[in-house]
């Protein structure tokens, strides 16, 4: 019985050229798609990393806003853009573990269609209202609410976002009623919540300490368990009258799935190096978030454990794309 070397040639002629396209790897700039619009906490977090990855990698790494669907668009981009390692996401909670809850199809798995690279930060929401709301803590926001059911807004920056389920949660915690106003992603929101369109925010730490250092913003609780080092003055939910609130927003890397090993650990060790580094630790705390990296593996791990807590969290909640 005779063999054909002819399958094996080709196998072992393309694991040749997979290992000289790592090897040579980036020979063009990278695209670093944030799936919401710019400005918000972790589009900042993106655009550090960024700086620092081009000056690592000698090329330029591009930040790409494609905002929509609740991050699900531009998640959507890389789910199916080359495995090259030259379009990289910043995983969100939102689309990566949340909206397969919430949306009834998306054209993405977030678990089949990516190559996770690495965690990298994690930050707690903070809860802002325009300084036009008169309410200076918790109880007063809640007694303001509860005269005026359904007059108050917040906004999200998207449907199934961290940002709505914060709020929702609060809601059910507090027995009151607000009415959702959604947007396209954390930026926007912020826009208009200082220009007093909508009442209250759940945003990320980062996008809103600035506008709450320059009383732009008042804030009146965080939804980590713990206060945030950057804002210790600002007591968390949880000690404020209801135990057990906690509602926190992660950022990673991933590459669509397929893309060679030798790129995905190249650019696990450029990230976490990035992240470690201690002013860049110092930076992100300044602003609110924790620096977290982990392998590859630890990280595929991770996306799949949220995926399975956010589905209780959206069913009990009742939320669905709107």
């Amino acid at each position: 019985m005779r063999l054909s070397i002819k399958p094996l040639a080709v196998a072992v002629c393309a694991l040749i050229a997979i290992a000289a396209a790592a090897q040579d790897y980036p020979s063009r700039p990278l695209r670093f798609i944030v799936p919401f619009t710019a400005g918000g906490g972790g589009d900042m977090i993106i655009r550090e990393v960024a700086q620092r990855l081009t000056a690592r990698l000698g090329q330029t790494v591009v930040v790409d806003n494609r905002a929509g669907a609740g991050g699900s668009l531009g998640t959507e981009i890389v789910a199916h853009a080359a495995p090259d390692g030259l379009t990289l996401l910043m995983a969100n909670v939102a689309p990566m573990a949340i909206n397969v809850s919430v949306y009834k199809k998306l054209n993405y798995d977030p678990v089949k269609d990516f190559a996770p690279i690495t965690l990298l930060a994690s930050f707690p929401n903070i809860l802002v209202l325009h300084p036009s709301v008169p309410a200076t803590n918790l109880p007063q926001l809640i007694a303001l609410a509860r005269t005026k059911p359904g007059q108050l807004t917040y906004a999200s920056a998207g449907a199934g976002s961290t940002t709505q389920l914060a709020a929702e949660f609060f809601k059910s915690r507090a027995n009151i009623d607000l009415i959702h106003v959604p947007y396209k992603g954390g930026g926007a929101a912020l826009i208009d919540l200082v220009a007093g369109q909508v009442t209250l925010y759940f945003s990320s730490l980062p996008a809103a300490l600035p506008l709450v250092r320059s009383n732009r913003l008042r804030a009146l609780g965080v939804t980590g368990l713990a206060r945030a080092l950057a804002a210790p003055e600002v007591p968390t939910i949880a000690e404020s009258g209801f135990p057990g609130f906690e509602a926190v927003t992660w950022i990673g890397a991933v590459a669509p799935a397929g893309t060679p090993r030798a790129i995905v650990t190249r650019l696990n060790g450029e990230l976490v190096e990035i992240m470690q580094a201690a002013d860049m630790r110092e930076k992100m705390i300044a602003q609110g978030a924790e620096p977290m990296t982990n392998t590859p593996e630890h990280f595929a791990a991770y996306i799949k454990s949220e995926i399975v807590k956010w589905a209780a969290v959206v069913k009990q909640a009742g939320i669905a794309a709107q």
